[in-house]
C-alpha cells in the first residue's frame, strides 16, 4: 500500500469517526489493522485519533513496524502493559472516550480491558471499519485481480492434469501447490474438489473418493496475494456427459450469465439474487439453489456486501462481488460457476477469465 492509499484511508476514518462523535478509536482486528496500517504482524494494537496514530505491538516486530508503518508511532506495549500503555496515550490526547471493535474481543478480552481502564468511555464501533472496507481502492482492485489471475493459471493446469482415477485431496493439494508457486502466500480458504454425487454439497471438503467416469468435479478454489484474497469456481465432467448433466450445467451457466449482465451500481444485491434465483426456479430447479448469489471479498474471503436474498444493501462501484448460482441435486449431483468482479457504473469488470463452456475431460 503506498503513502497516498495509506492517507486516504485515514482521512476517510477521520470524517466517519466525527460524523459518529468517535474522538479515538482502539483497533484490535488483524484485518482492519492491516487495512489502516499496512502492517502484516500477528500481534498488534491501533490507537487513531484526530491528533494520534499509534500502534502498538511487542518486541518481536517493532522494526517491522516501524519499516511498514513510517507515519505511526510505534509503541512496544509488553514495557508498561496493554492498558497501562493505552492509558498513557490517552491521557496525552486528552481523552476518555474510546470507540472499541465490539464485533472482534471476546467477552473476556474486553471485560480486561474495562477493569484496568475504569475510567474510560468505551463505546462499540460496530462495523464502522468494515463499512470504510467495502469500496475497493485501485491499489486492492490490482491484488485481487493479481490474486485471480494466479487462480485462472492454476484451472488452465488441473484441467491438464486432472484424470479419471485420481483422488480428490489430489487434485486439491495439486492446485495449493501450483498457486503458491505462482506467488499466493496461501488459500483464501480451503479448497473445495467434489466429485460424482458428492458434487450436490456446496461446501464438500475433499475426501479420498476417486474420481470417477461421468462424474461432475466442481472445483471451487482461492488464493491470497499480498493480503488479498481471490475465488471461483469451475464444474467439470470426466469422460462423458449424460443429458441431465447439460442441462443442469446450461441453466446454471445461463443464470451466472443473466446476473453478470445486470450487474451494476445502483442494485441491491438482492435484486441481483432474483436474476439468476428466477431464472433457475422457472426451470423446474425450485429448492435446489439454496445459498446466495455472491458475496463480496477484499482482505477476508467473506466481506459485504452480499448478494443474496436478504441483500438489501445498494451496491457501489468499486465494490468486489462474487457471482456463484448453482444447482445441487441429492444423490445426482451439483453445478456451481462463479466469477469475481468489481462493480461500476455501467456494470462490472470480471477478474475472473477461464472459460465457462462445460469442459468434458
Amino acid at each position: 500500500m503506498t503513502d497516498r492509499y495509506r492517507v486516504q484511508r485515514y482521512e476517510r476514518l477521520l470524517q466517519k469517526m466525527k460524523e459518529c462523535e468517535f474522538p479515538a478509536i482502539l483497533i484490535s482486528s488483524a484485518h482492519n489493522r492491516r487495512y489502516m496500517t499496512g502492517f502484516t504482524g500477528s500481534s498488534a494494537y491501533v490507537y487513531i485519533s484526530a491528533h494520534k496514530k499509534v500502534l502498538m505491538t511487542d518486541f518481536r516486530y517493532m522494526e517491522q513496524a516501524a519499516m511498514s508503518c513510517p507515519d505511526f508511532e510505534i509503541l512496544d506495549y509488553m514495557k508498561l502493559g496493554l492498558n497501562e500503555t493505552i492509558k498513557e496515550i490517552m491521557k496525552i490526547d486528552g481523552t476518555k472516550t474510546l470507540g472499541y471493535e465490539n464485533h472482534h474481543l471476546t467477552v473476556k478480552a474486553f471485560d480486561f480491558h474495562k477493569s484496568h481502564l475504569e475510567q474510560v468511555e468505551w463505546i462499540p464501533l460496530e462495523d464502522m471499519l468494515e463499512k470504510l472496507r467495502m469500496v475497493k481502492d485501485q491499489s486492492e482492485l490490482d491484488l485481487i485481480e493479481f490474486a485471480s489471475s494466479i487462480g485462472d493459471a492454476a484451472y488452465k493446469h488441473i484441467l491438464e492434469y486432472v484424470s479419471v482415477g485420481m483422488r480428490e485431496i489430489d487434485v486439491a493439494l495439486e492446485l495449493e501447490m501450483f498457486m503458491k508457486k505462482k506467488g499466493a502466500s496461501r488459500l483464501s480458504f480451503e479448497t473445495i474438489v467434489a466429485s460424482g454425487k458428492r458434487s450436490s454439497l456446496p461446501h464438500a471438503e475433499p475426501t479420498t473418493k476417486t474420481i470417477e467416469k461421468g462424474d461432475f468435479v466442481t472445483l471451487d478454489f482461492g488464493c491470497v496475494y499480498e493480503g488479498y484474497c481471490s475465488d471461483m469456481t469451475r464444474t467439470l465432467v470426466m469422460g462423458e456427459a449424460n443429458a441431465d448433466q447439460i442441462r443442469l450445467y446450461n441453466t446454471v451457466l445461463k443464470a451466472q450469465e443473466l446476473a453478470l449482465e445486470s450487474v451494476k451500481a445502483g442494485m441491491t444485491g438482492k435484486e441481483v439474487d432474483y436474476i439468476a434465483r428466477d431464472y433457475i426456479y422457472d426451470q423446474g430447479y425450485e429448492g435446489y439453489f439454496g445459498h446466495g448469489l455472491g458475496h463480496s471479498l477484499g482482505l477476508e474471503v467473506h466481506e459485504n456486501p452480499r448478494l443474496s436474498e436478504q441483500g438489501h444493501m445498494t451496491l457501489q462501484e468499486g465494490m468486489v462481488v462474487t457471482i456463484e448460482p448453482g444447482i445441487y441435486i441429492p444423490d445426482f449431483g451439483g453445478v456451481r460457476i462463479e466469477d469475481l468482479v468489481v462493480v461500476t457504473k455501467e456494470g462490472h469488470k470480471n477478474f475472473v477469465h477461464s472459460d465457462k463452456a462445460l469442459i468434458i475431460i
